[in-house]
């Protein structure tokens, strides 16, 4: 029944006091949708603000963010404090464009407990040598994003594609090369050609990416024939140290042989320069002495024939004998006397 049903006792028309009773009851239920009204508003205007503030973001100094528009690629922002588009309008991705980020191939770096430890990954290690030989390679690269947007948006999964990439020009330059190259001398090879391969390949794709450095972790033959081949590699070794000794010998003795023949050579040039002049000298006195000669016969015969019996008696004991006197002529012994005299003054001396 109604309000408007309950009447007086007579089942007349309501009195006074159940006017009063709608009334209020209408005003209460008046008051009580204004409120829930503006309760709704304000947590509509609550959402808004909330849903506006969303597209604030901060991009750091070694980051940048790459904004999308309902999945398009419509700007990148720098670091510092950006806004865009709540979502769904607009998306951001922040993508670290300073660190130096690694792959590895043919081997993994896992953390265990108590520190790191390289696991071998054999599938990616064994690679085939120019001479169809099979050796195992390990190879860390390490790399920089140098463009968000090509990182995102150009390559799907990059990381996995710059890891089959890297492997594919290992193997190009591992190809190329001798097992022994591979392995000692020419390692540097290797790594330099992997890097400009693969720093081609990551341009060719528009990867955003730089590579930074190459560097071989492992180089060695397969486990079933290591023994033996570093058995070729130690005999090789000694072979080089060998040829390196002999080397160093000859520098040694060539250099002092070629100053000996020098010394040689000077030593006969001065004794041929000698005799020439000693030759000229001699051949000069010979003229001189012909001339003088032609001047005085006799007179110069009689010089050359004394000059010659002092040459030759120069030393000898003389004795004079008169042609005059059948007998010899008596002599004084001066050298004797000197001699005497001499071994006196030393005697004398001595005492």
């Amino acid at each position: 029944m109604s309000v408007y049903d309950r009447g007086g006792p007579q089942g007349g028309p309501p009195d006074d006091e159940d006017n009063e009773d709608f009334s209020e009851m209408l005003r209460q239920t008046r008051d009580r949708a204004r409120r829930l009204q503006r309760f709704i508003v304000l947590g509509a205007l609550i959402a808004v603000v909330l849903w506006v503030g969303s597209g604030v973001y901060i991009v750091a100094p070694a980051e940048q963010g790459v904004v999308l528009q309902f999945g398009r690629h419509v700007n990148t922002s720098s670091s510092g404090v950006n806004y865009h588009l709540p979502w769904p309008i607009q998306s951001v991705i922040i993508v670290d464009i300073a660190n130096v980020r690694r792959a590895e191939i043919g081997q993994r770096t896992v953390t265990v407990q108590g520190g790191q430890e390289t696991r071998r990954i054999l599938e990616e290690a064994l690679m085939l040598t120019a001479d169809e030989n099979i050796v195992e390679v390990g190879l860390l690269v390490q790399y920089r994003v140098t463009d968000a947007a090509a990182f995102v948006f150009n390559v799907n999964d990059p990381e996995n594609v710059l890891h089959t990439t890297t492997e594919v020009a290992l193997r190009s330059a591992v190809g190329k090369l001798p097992i022994d190259g591979v392995i000692t001398e020419q390692r540097a090879e290797v790594q330099d050609n992997t890097r400009s391969y693969l720093q081609e390949l990551m341009n060719e794709y528009n990867a955003g990416i730089t590579i930074t450095d190459v560097r071989l972790q492992v180089a060695d033959a397969p486990d079933q024939v290591r023994d033996a081949f570093h058995e070729v590699v130690r005999a090789r070794e000694d072979r080089e140290r060998k040829v390196n000794e002999a080397q160093a010998y000859r520098e040694d003795v060539v250099p002092r042989a070629r100053g000996e023949a020098q010394r040689i050579l000077q030593q006969a040039q001065a004794y041929k320069e000698e005799r020439v002049r000693s030759a000229r000298g001699e051949s000069e006195r010979f003229l001189s002495i012909l001339e003088e000669y032609r001047r005085a016969p006799e007179v110069t015969r009689e010089r050359m024939y004394i000059e010659a019996v002092e040459l030759a008696m120069a030393d000898v004991e003389k004795v004079l004998i008169s042609q005059s006197d059948s007998g010899v002529l008596p002599f004084l012994p001066l050298r004797s006397l000197e001699s005497g005299s001499t071994g006196n003054q030393s005697s004398s001396s001595s005492q």
